[in-house]
């Protein structure tokens, strides 16, 4: 808003929406941008976006939403922080509420941003911030562990980004047989690997393998991840065992969601604990050289 809208401009704000108050949700953004106006000194059009987004954060509002003596608006949490000063004009901001913008918020009925990604859900203006937060179409990040990835997305996406930029190996079926092989002194104390991605029953599951320190004890720890959500990931079983020389450890669990982060499922220890020394004594026991040989199987429960 520009400066000397006001309350009036709020005003105005509300007396113009009440003319689309209810419209076709398929031409929902059309019409939301014929009919809602930025007021200020140009009466330039804004999108229902910008509208409703505080300009300091960048975020959502939710009520109470404020406004200096000016028109620029504000959500609560940026007013604590600005001690009472806009941030925009600076003049003194006072407790302006701006009624007719949360009015305004509060007759919107919205698709959900995640509408591109399979949503379909058309929901009321304050429900659609809490659902988008736990949409179950809200993309996935980048489950590789081996660097810090930004990539986002839907499934396909993330496994076509996981073998064309990571070069990370697919594996179809549902029982795997892999001995991994780490020379390096340094890659051995520090290893962080993704494995393989597996494709079983139609689903895709993570196999990750990583060094880390419990408590003074240097172990590694490997375990699956699902490419799904937390409710689907719990429909599967799976197990894992590494040994050697007569000796072997075994593990059997649900995989976590890739909703966790790898770290998130490692520092809950939820997946096959290796000692270092017993990683080695498999290994032929030099302490140099790192050779496991990871025997797994992934199951679905049944109904």
């Amino acid at each position: 808003m520009a400066p000397g809208g006001g309350v009036s401009s709020c005003k105005e704000l509300v007396e113009s929406w009440q003319k689309v108050s209810r419209f076709d949700t398929t031409n929902i953004h059309d019409e939301l941008e014929k009919s809602i106006t930025c007021i200020g000194e140009k009466f330039q059009k804004c999108s229902i976006h910008e509208l409703l987004e505080c300009p300091i954060c960048r975020r959502f509002m939710y009520p109470p939403f404020y406004q200096c003596p000016n028109g620029h608006t504000l959500c609560s949490n940026c007013k604590i922080e600005a001690t009472n000063f806009c941030p925009t004009c600076k003049v003194e901001l006072g407790n302006i509420r701006c009624l007719a913008l949360e009015k305004v918020a509060e007759s919107l009925e919205l698709p959900c941003r995640h509408q591109n990604l399979g949503c379909h859900k058309i929901l009321p203006y304050y429900r659609k911030l809490k659902h988008e937060r736990h949409c179950k179409f809200r993309p996935y990040h980048c489950p590789y562990a081996g660097s810090e990835c930004s990539i986002k997305g839907d499934i396909p996406t993330l496994m076509l980004h996981l073998k064309e930029d990571h070069k990370v190996d697919m594996h179809n079926g549902c029982t795997f047989n892999h001995r991994y092989v780490k020379s390096n002194a340094q890659q051995v104390d520090n290893a962080i690997w993704m494995l393989t991605v597996f494709d079983c029953f139609g689903r895709q599951f993570v196999l990750h393998f990583e060094a880390f320190s419990l408590g003074m004890t240097p172990v590694y720890i490997a375990f699956l991840r699902f490419m799904g959500e937390d409710n689907e990931a719990k429909m599967f079983n799976y197990s894992l065992q590494v040994g050697g020389y007569g000796r072997k450890l075994t593990w059997q669990g649900v995989p976590r969601s890739i909703r966790d982060s790898h770290s998130k499922v490692r520092d809950c220890q939820d997946g096959l604990i290796i000692p270092r020394s017993l990683a080695f004594f498999f290994s032929g026991g030099n302490g140099e050289e790192l050779t496991l040989k990871v025997i797994g199987r992934i199951w679905k429960e049944s109904a």
